[in-house]
């Protein structure tokens, strides 16, 4: 397959805005595979030093944690941008042959278009398989191929729904358990001139992807050993499903359209102007980072688990999450491995994450333990959101069959809801085109699609 074309499949030039749950992190320049250029301060000045890039907003502490207790290895950190422009700089490190860290932070929805690039390392062979166990199933599946692993998973995004309880119970609502209850609540608040019940923002699309994979939807079948072809199944009936519920919900006007990550959003969402958040378990960090929570409105939201198309065969699903992989640049890949393994897994790094709402960790040891399933968590009024909806969404959560050009297909599908939200395609038009332009694309890209 050309990997002219594979680069173009993968490029991140298309889109920017794949929230996975992580704030922060400045857009720095990379000092790339220079290990003397670190943000950070290395403890031992003798040991061999492994370069990262990763944009957590508690990194600091992370890697300090890190050099402090380990005398063999140092991480030299760098901060390359958040999510896209990061990915656009190893694209750029990849193609170049050189410039790309020794470890990359990346979400797990983009590992795959790496990968057919021979731009990450699998790990099976450096010891991946020794902290298998402190994972789901799921979120393995997610960095694996095979018996290939290529990524370890640090955070993830089980989903649930954020809702506010000042608003439900002015109008004698109780937290929807299905989608069919969604749309009805959604209808009441509606004819009592409350506000949108929801939202559906064009630029989420790894979340919508989400729920049609919660309907049974299976966007993309691919397998790294078979590299030249894919299944792809966007106008399957489920995902149909899905769509044209949504776009009933905007025709009807009981959720609204507005884009999230933006200033209105977060102002609508203090305001009271959205009656629930479709979101994952990072959500409140995000919130809380933009100041939600800590005005007039604090104790007033509340989690719920996220509604079921079949409450008698619930599904969970994950939006966003992130992981540590090993570049196939990195100057020494098994001590590079011992970094990607170790980094962001010691109690202290993965407490500071979970209290600071940064993070939800996806290490079992941290998700079993007292502290964080009994944690009364203050942006929900002291609810035990960990133990009643996070925890057992992760732990039920199946993994996700991902396609190698993630970013290319989140444009398309964020283009369609555009139109969605304009009343120009129906749920049913938008899956039929979105079809048709991800399957040209795949084969001009070289794919044989099945």
């Amino acid at each position: 397959m050309n990997k002219k074309a594979i680069a173009a499949a993968v490029s991140v030039a298309a889109l920017a805005a794949t929230m996975a749950g992580c704030s922060g992190g400045a857009d720095a320049a990379s000092a790339g595979s220079n290990i003397t250029n670190c943000t950070n301060k290395i403890v031992h000045a003798d040991a061999p030093k492994v370069s990262v890039w990763a944009w957590y907003p508690n990194m600091a502490t992370v890697v300090d944690n890190f050099n402090n207790s380990h005398t063999d290895v140092q991480v030299c950190w760098t901060v390359a941008g958040q999510g896209g422009p990061e990915y656009a700089k190893f694209q750029t490190a990849i193609q170049a042959g050189k410039g790309a860290p020794d470890v990359i932070m990346l979400e797990a929805d983009q590992l795959t278009g790496f990968e057919l690039q021979n731009a990450l390392v699998d790990l099976s062979k450096y010891g991946a398989g020794d902290v298998k166990k402190n994972f789901s199933a799921g979120s393995w599946k997610d960095v694996s191929q095979g018996d290939s692993v290529y990524a370890i998973p640090v955070d993830g995004g089980p989903m649930g729904m954020i809702y506010r309880k000042d608003v439900l119970d002015k109008y004698g609502i109780k937290p929807p358990t299905t989608w069919a209850e969604y749309e009805t609540a959604a209808q009441k608040v509606k004819d009592a001139g409350g506000p949108a019940f929801g939202d559906l923002g064009s630029n989420v699309p790894a979340a919508l992807t989400a729920l049609m994979a919660q309907k049974g939807a299976v966007p993309f079948t691919y397998d790294l050993a078979d590299q030249k072809n894919i299944s792809i199944h966007l106008d399957s009936q489920p995902a149909k499903d899905v769509l044209n519920y949504w776009a009933a919900l905007v025709k009807k006007g009981l959720v609204a359209t507005q884009d999230q990550f933006t200033t209105d959003y977060i102002s609508g969402m203090i305001g009271g102007k959205y009656a629930t958040y479709i979101s994952a378990a990072w959500a409140p960090g995000y919130l809380t980072g933009s100041g939600v929570g800590k005005g007039n409105e604090k104790g007033t939201f509340a989690a719920a688990p996220l509604p079921q198309w079949d409450p008698s065969n619930p599904v969970s699903v994950n939006w966003g999450g992130s992981t540590f992989a090993v570049t196939s640049q990195a100057g020494d890949q098994k001590l590079a491995a011992e970094v990607a393994k170790g980094l962001y897994a010691d109690d202290a790094s993965l407490t500071d994450g979970w209290k600071t709402q940064t993070i939800f960790p996806l290490n079992q040891n941290v998700l079993k333990s007292d502290a964080f399933t009994n944690n009364a968590v203050d942006f929900f009024g002291g609810q035990t959101a960990n133990k009643d909806i996070y925890i057992p969404a992760e732990n039920a959560y199946k993994g996700f069959s991902y396609s190698p050009f993630s970013v290319y297909y989140y444009a398309q599908l964020q283009a369609e809801t555009v139109k969605i939200n304009a009343g120009k395609v129906s749920g049913d038009e938008a899956a039929t085109e979105l079809q048709g332009i991800m399957v040209n694309y795949a084969k001009s890209q070289g794919f044989t699609v099945n």
